[in-house]
């Protein structure tokens, strides 16, 4: 695909001058340029704008046809039309939202939607072909429920939701304002919970719930489990990438990141503004404190405090890692001169 979201109405088209005044930057060249849509450096075209998120594609942004950047103001001069901003990743996002508007979806509900007794719509709703929504449940304002989605009994959602094809949602689950949720996703599936009872497994009821704050956004085919007598809570501002398990009763805090196949055990503690870089793994009733950073690929086994950077397995700080890792790569050299020395 050459281009991303080009637009022929001149409805679309923008000044760099209005589109400077959007993101609160400082424009460098011609203001009266017309900008028709957005484009990466290496796609960009006539009548394009695209960014430069560092000097490292500096070459690349000077060889584009985008007809304006959006740069860093720690640049000094750049020899095309710009607008400086402080980030300029978080500026061009706005500015690709004037040339992607959201296709708004068709208000009321379709003749195929199920509804239960007791079920409560608010304003504006979209409720999409063969959507089922259990009794009791209170649907708010704006709220989209596309395609073949489940909503179970006496569940909440508030205004501004969007909630994409084939999700489920059990019974009594809260979803906040302003919450995106992907395809495939399922919330309040019950948690992993069971007692030996001679050698069988002895099932726990879960009759907890979920929370979902507002402005979460969940990725497609993400499983967060219902708490087994309170509520496993998804924090406010809080983003999980696709892929990821929540377990029973974990509370994670606002304005995480989740990345792609975490797996978060049960009874788990995350603080605020906490990344968990992909396919990371957490032990059961562990707390991981604010402003961590878990690397990759870690095995967190112990409580992580406040602050921190962790990566490996067992995971450790990350600096203490890297020397381990130094040391194992010298093993064979070590070996060696070992052999050595015993021959002598």
């Amino acid at each position: 695909v050459r281009r991303l979201f080009p637009q022929e109405d001149s409805a679309m088209t923008k000044t760099l001058e209005e589109l400077a005044r959007l993101v609160e930057g400082k424009i460098e060249g011609d203001k009266e340029i017309k900008i028709s849509g957005v484009a990466n450096l290496e796609k960009a075209a006539e009548g394009e704008i695209s960014f430069l998120g560092g000097e490292k594609l500096k070459e690349q942004a000077l060889k584009s046809q985008a007809s304006a950047l959006v740069i860093s103001d720690k640049i000094e001069t750049f020899p095309k039309p710009v607008i400086k901003v402080s980030n300029p990743r978080l500026a061009f996002a706005k500015i690709m939202e004037v040339f992607a508007p959201q296709i708004a979806p068709p208000l009321g509900v379709h003749p195929s939607a199920i509804l239960s007794e007791e079920v409560s719509l608010s304003k504006d709703v979209s409720i999409g072909p063969n959507v089922f929504i259990g009794r009791g449940a209170q649907i708010g304002e704006r709220v989209t429920l596309q395609a073949n989605v489940y909503i179970g009994e006496e569940v909440r959602i508030g205004s501004d939701t969007l909630i994409y094809p084939n999700v489920t949602i059990r019974e009594r689950t809260v979803i906040g304002q302003k919450v995106i949720i992907h395809p495939g996703v399922v919330i309040g599936a019950d948690g992993f919970g069971f007692v030996k009872e001679g050698d069988k497994h002895y099932k726990i009821p879960q009759i907890g719930k979920v929370i979902i704050e507002d402005e979460v956004e969940i990725g497609a085919n993400c499983c967060i489990d219902r708490g087994t007598l309170d509520a496993t809570i998804i924090g406010r501002g809080t983003k999980l990438d696709n892929l990821v398990q929540v377990g029973h009763n974990v509370i994670i805090g606002e304005n995480s990141i989740i990345v792609g196949q975490v797996g978060i055990s049960g009874s788990v503690k995350i603080g605020e503004r906490v990344t968990l870089a992909g396919q990371a793994g957490i032990s059961d009733h562990l707390t991981i404190g604010r402003d961590t950073i878990i690397g990759g690929g870690a095995g967190v086994t112990k409580d992580v405090p406040p602050n921190s950077f962790y990566s490996g397995y067992p995971a450790g700080p990350h600096r203490e890692q890297k020397r381990i890792q130094a040391i194992i790569h010298q093993l064979p050299k070590l070996w060696e001169w070992y052999r050595g020395q015993a021959e002598k």
